[in-house]
């Protein structure tokens, strides 16, 4: 018992030096974007949205409310299942005909640069550009934007 506590961690650790850094970081980066999805709801937004202007209001909020949970899930799965397969190869996205690699948006809204002091053009004044609290659906107070 003792002999394979000690292997383990030496496996894992030479199978991390032998993946390559830079597409298991990637993966491991994807994924940890992914898995966040199920908090995020983009998808959830997208179907939605995407439904009810090509069928009707009314299937925008059924069918698309349950095609919004499908993705939602399933882009968590993937999230999850790439985190923890991050060291072993394949290191290209899985399930690209279902679900685009990268983080999805409703068309009518995509956040912007957090307002940070980190992100700030101007920090002496105390304001920049950006937004106030992407995380939270709705809430699109610019301070520059022109309408």
């Amino acid at each position: 018992m003792r002999k394979t506590l000690l292997i383990l961690p030496s496996l894992l650790l030479v199978t991390g030096l032998f993946s390559g850094c830079a597409n298991t970081e990637k993966k491991f980066s994807r994924g940890l974007n992914n898995s966040w999805e199920i908090i995020r709801g983009g998808e959830m937004r997208r179907s939605v949205e995407q439904t009810s202007l090509n069928d009707g209001m009314d299937a925008g909020f059924s069918s698309g409310f349950v095609r919004g949970i499908n993705r939602t899930f399933a882009r968590t799965g993937i999230g999850i299942y790439e985190m923890v397969t991050a060291p072993f190869p394949p290191y290209h996205p899985i399930a690209t005909d279902y679900l685009s690699p990268g983080p999805v948006y409703p068309d009518n809204y995509v956040p912007g640069v957090l307002e940070d002091s980190m992100f700030a053009t101007d920090s002496s004044v105390g304001f920049s550009g950006g937004d106030v609290a992407p995380m939270i659906p709705g809430s699109r107070f610019r301070i520059f934007d022109s309408p």
